[in-house]
């Protein structure tokens, strides 16, 4: 019952904020102010369901130290999608064809604020931590990977490729950067940082979503392992390899600190403090 409430909670909010945001028609303030405000709700409905069904605070999204925890994630999203579109644009498979909209990508930032936040309270907050309970760390990786690709597969620009490109590079590093640091703050920044800096910045598809207009007007183009198709630059070799080679990197944090839970009755002792 823990599993259907916390995610009722959350869902709710998801479900009635994206309902929101389509009827926004297009204005980009509106955009904006309701992705922020779709986010603030979630992790108040979240941090109130865990109190009601877990008898605890939510401190993996304790205010204290979020901001830090947040920014760093958010340098990490933003320096890895550019490392991807550097080694695309290198290889042919991305140009700048001029300049987009400043307002646009307003807006973009608000979708990608609510996405990253309702994502990651979702998969990481309530599937990863019920999860990992009973099948350890890796179980909970592998089953929350699974899904977050195959949420991806209702996109418009959907692919099954582009659904399991997700799962690797971008299930598997946030679950990872959750399982090292036990704050949901390091992802979400990340989650969100990745998203703007791909949309919002240089123009480019986000999970086949159809919403690629930022600052750059950008087009990529060639195979779609260099590019990522119309999927985006998420389901090209490039991202998939960047996402795996971070999640062993978080998976080794995770472990150096004690963080990586075996199976249900033997644990390492998880920290209820938050690392960044």
């Amino acid at each position: 019952m823990r599993l259907v409430k916390q995610l009722g909670a959350v869902g709710a909010v998801m479900v009635a904020g994206g309902l929101a945001v389509g009827a926004a028609g297009g204005s980009w303030v509106l955009t904006l102010v309701l992705g922020v405000a779709t986010a603030v709700l979630a992790l108040l409905a979240y941090g109130w369901v865990v109190r009601r069904t877990e008898r605890r605070r939510a401190v993996e999204v304790a205010l204290h130290g979020a901001g830090a925890a947040a920014a760093r994630g958010a340098a990490l999203g933003a320096a890895m999608f550019v490392v991807v579109v550097g080694v695309i644009t290198v290889l042919g498979g991305y140009r700048v064809e001029g300049w987009g909209s400043a307002t646009a990508a307003a807006g973009l930032l608000g979708l990608a604020v609510a996405a990253s936040v309702t994502e990651e309270l979702v998969f990481r907050g309530v599937l990863f931590r019920v999860v990992e309970e009973r099948a350890g760390t890796v179980g909970a990786l592998v089953l929350t990977s699974v899904l977050f690709g195959a949420m991806h597969l209702l996109n418009p620009h959907a692919s099954v490729w582009g659904a399991v490109a997700i799962a690797v590079e971008a299930g598997g590093m946030l679950g990872a950067a959750y399982a090292a640091t036990r704050t949901l703050w390091l992802p979400i920044g990340l989650h969100a940082a990745w998203n703007f800096t791909a949309s919002g910045v240089f123009g480019t598809e986000v999970s086949g979503a159809g919403v690629a207009s930022g600052l750059l007007d950008g087009v990529t183009s060639g195979p779609v392992l260099l590019s990522g198709g119309a999927f985006g630059p998420e389901a090209s070799l490039p991202a998939v390899l960047t996402g795996i080679v971070l999640t062993v990197l978080f998976l080794r944090l995770a472990h150096r600190r004690g963080r990586v839970v075996t199976r249900r009755g033997r644990t390492a002792r998880v920290a209820t403090t938050a690392t960044v």
